[in-house]
């Protein structure tokens, strides 16, 4: 009599944003933006800068920037930005750990983000966080096209952007507090779920994958 082998479900895909939530970017970009600012010759105040990263660069340079100057002035940014912010900028706490859960769980981690794919590739290579795929050029509603793409179950990030990136895919929108904005703002824009930082993340996989494989089965 023929055995039937039941392989289990596979696990899910996990979307991450990249700044403040897989990585502390603030030592890079602030260089990166001083050195900017001695090539330039315009006052970039990067204190400023570093306490609201997550939106798009043109975002951020449209402060300092005549309008018809900032795709120039980003250009130059995103050629000065490897030599500079990449050995800059670290891992944020859990931020490996958080990862290798998702891909232990049989599942894929994909890193959705509004940086430069190019750079965003840069500092994940360089802290050695292993992700399946990497979409870069994506901000709020617009990472909803990747994550809808990948499969992703699950949007992890740190900025209400990455709320309304989660839900407008209908994705589980899971925040960390270790960004622009704190856990209040972020239940306020609609996050279902809101940690402390990824340092919590491996133990909420794991009670969210014991009610997640059930489903799936």
């Amino acid at each position: 009599m023929a055995h039937m082998t039941s392989h289990p479900a596979p696990g899910p895909t996990v979307g991450f944003d990249l700044d403040m939530t897989l990585i502390d970017s603030r030592p890079g970009i602030h260089a990166s933006m001083r050195a900017l600012a001695e090539r330039t010759g315009t006052y970039i105040d990067a204190d400023l800068v570093v306490t609201r990263l997550g939106p798009p660069l043109a975002e951020e340079l449209i402060h300092w920037f005549p309008a018809e100057e900032v795709p120039a002035v980003a250009d130059l940014y995103r050629e000065m930005y490897p030599s500079i912010a990449v050995a800059a900028s670290l891992a944020m706490p859990g931020a490996v750990e958080a990862v290798s859960a998702v891909r232990a769980a049989g599942g894929r981690a994909v890193v959705v983000t509004a940086k430069y794919e190019p750079n965003a590739k840069l500092h994940l290579a360089h802290l050695g966080i292993d992700a399946d795929a990497v979409i870069g050029d994506l901000w709020a509603e617009q990472k909803a096209e990747a994550l809808r793409e990948e499969g992703a179950s699950v949007y992890v990030g740190d900025h209400i952007g990455d709320v309304r990136g989660a839900r407008a895919a209908g994705a589980l929108s899971v925040a960390v507090a270790t960004g622009p904005c704190d856990a209040e703002e972020l239940r306020t824009a609609g996050a279902d779920v809101v940690l402390g930082g990824l340092t919590e993340f491996p133990r909420w996989l794991s009670d969210y994958l014991r009610d997640y494989l059930p489903a799936r089965a």
